[in-house]
Parts: structure tokens; sequence; C-alpha cells
């Protein structure tokens, strides 16, 4: 009897030991498994974030493929200005400034259509108004400096020019006024929260209440800004009626001498010729000149010579402007 007793004794000692056993594993097992889990886990969430840290380079961008060079218009101020800074202009054996501009240059004619342009073409260079970039296009560093207001007024950035509005002899009381709006602290303040370089020291404006109409022309690329100090003008003298005409540069500048246009509109200085006519010119802003690319071109910086050199002709592939 006591054997037997022993005997199942040990026996459920046994069995205690197994199911103890079989516990422990289970659960080992079990932590383990969720150890690898959250190791997993771990590492997927840190290859995500690294990824997201250091996006990939296109690798459908083919750097041996021909550069798209895009240019303005022969009376583009921004293009006159844009072949002067970065010597794509220069004089001839008799002193005559030649514009050396590659002959195959795609020519757009207004500020909208390079920007278009541009984006539509992977492989596109251009240029535009520093005011009217947006996130169609990609801005590139020039000499390492970014296209921004700040390193405009610190001399970073060297791509920069005025913008004019030119007039000839005595105006009219409401073209005046909106002048003098357009040179106050009021009218300044609109050009620089519209991404361009105003004087903030102008005084606030008074206006000599005058009515009227008053017709204002010329650059595509001051045009932007224009219709804003027009918006803000309007609201504190309504009885003066401004017509806006969006063209060029040259036809702004002609129009002013002819007297079809009361102002007209230069995003660069007056020439010599412009000037004899009659013409005063004065800067209401000063505005930066973004060289452009489309958004998967992986490019980031170009000096001023390798500009030069693809808006000269020199400069044909991008694997040549790296």
């Amino acid at each position: 009897m006591k054997k037997k007793v022993m005997c199942m004794l040990l026996t459920g000692v046994m069995a205690a030991s197994m199911f103890a056993g079989c516990g422990s594993s289970e659960t080992a097992d079990t932590t383990t498994d969720a150890a690898a889990t959250t190791d997993a886990a771990a590492t997927a969430d840190a290859a995500d974030t690294t990824s997201e840290a250091a996006p990939a380079e296109n690798a459908d961008f083919d750097h041996t493929s021909a550069i798209a060079v895009y240019s303005r218009e022969d009376g583009s101020g921004t293009r006159g200005a844009f072949i002067e800074l970065f010597g794509v202009e220069e004089k001839d054996e008799s002193g005559e400034k030649v514009d050396n501009t590659t002959e195959e240059a795609i020519i757009t004619n207004s500020t909208d259509v390079m920007l278009t342009s541009v984006a539509g073409d992977t492989y596109a260079i251009g240029y535009v108004s520093l005011g009217s970039l947006n996130d169609t296009v990609k801005a590139v560093k020039i000499d390492g400096a970014e296209a921004t207001v700040e390193n405009i007024k610190s001399g970073t950035y060297k791509i920069a020019r005025p913008f004019n509005i030119a007039t000839k002899g005595e105006v009219s009381e409401a073209a005046q006024d909106f002048i003098n709006y357009i040179m106050s602290g009021d009218g300044q303040k609109v050009i620089s929260d519209n991404g361009y370089i105003g004087d903030d020291s102008a005084a606030a404006f008074e206006s000599n209440g005058a009515e009227g109409k008053v017709v204002v022309g010329g650059s595509s690329s001051v045009s932007p800004v224009m219709e804003k100090l027009i918006e803000a003008y309007k609201a504190v003298n309504a009885n003066v009626e401004i017509e806006l005409q969006t063209s060029d540069s040259t036809t702004g500048m002609t129009g002013a001498a002819d007297g079809t246009l009361d102002i007209g509109m230069a995003s660069r200085e007056l020439k010599d010729s412009e000037t004899e006519e009659g013409l005063t010119a004065t800067k209401i802003a000063m505005d930066g000149i973004a060289v452009i690319v489309n958004q998967e071109n992986p490019v980031e910086d170009l000096s001023s010579d390798t500009v030069k050199g693809i808006f000269t002709g020199g400069t044909t592939t991008w694997d040549a402007a790296n």
C-alpha cells in the first residue's frame, strides 16, 4: 500500500513538472516572438525614417540628355537683365552689345508661358522673376546662394534687377495719385508682402482725391505686383479707374513715350534711347531673377559660368553642366 501511494505521488510530481516545463517553454516562445516582432517593426520604422530623410535621386533622369534652353522674347526686360547679369550679352569689336543667346533656345513670350514650359519639360532650364516663382518648377542655387529676398538684400544672391515705371512729361492728377500710392509706405508694403524688395522707410499715403482713368502697361514680370497695387489702391481711392495692359518692357516704354500709356512698366533699367525720348524712370522695387529647372531634375546648384555656357550654347547636356 505504501509503495502504491509513493508511486502515485511520484507520478503527480512528474506530471506537474512536465506542465510547468511546457508552460515555461510557451512563455519563452511568446516572449521571443514578441521581441522579434518589436525588433522587426523598429527596423522597418528606422528604414522608413531613413528613406524619408534622404530621398533617392530620380533614377529616371538621364544626365546625358540634351538641355532644353528656354528664353524670353527680345523685348523682355527679364531677358535683358538676365543676359547682362550672366554675361550672355557682350560687346563686339565695334563696341556694340550682342546677345549671344543660343539659336537653339525655345522662346517664350511671357512669365506664365515660361513657367508652364519648364514645368512640362523634364530637361528644361529657364528663368523668371523671383516674385513670380511658384512650386511648379524648381529654382536652383547660383554659386551656392539661394534666390531669396533675404539673400538679395544681403548681396549674397547677385542676380537681381530693378522694377521701374516710366512716365513722360507731366502726368494727370489721377496718374500722379497712383504713383504716389506706389511709392508710399502703403504701396511699398504691398510690394514687400508679395515677395519683392520695397522701401521699408517710405511715408504713409495721402491721396490728392483725384478722379479719372489711368492706363498702365508693359513688363509681364512687373504686371503681377502691379495688379496687387491697383487692387490695394482702389480700396483707398475708388474714383480712379486703372487699366492694366501686360506685354513686355520695350512695349511699355514705347507706349509711355508715344502717349498711349500713362505709365509704362519695365523690369530693367531704361535704355539711353528711351531716356532720350523724354522718359523718366522711377524705381518701385527690386526683384531677383530665378534660374529654374523641372521638378524632376536633381540638379540643385549651378555656377554663373555654367549658366552662361548653357544659354550661349557651349554646354549642351546635363552631365556637362554638373
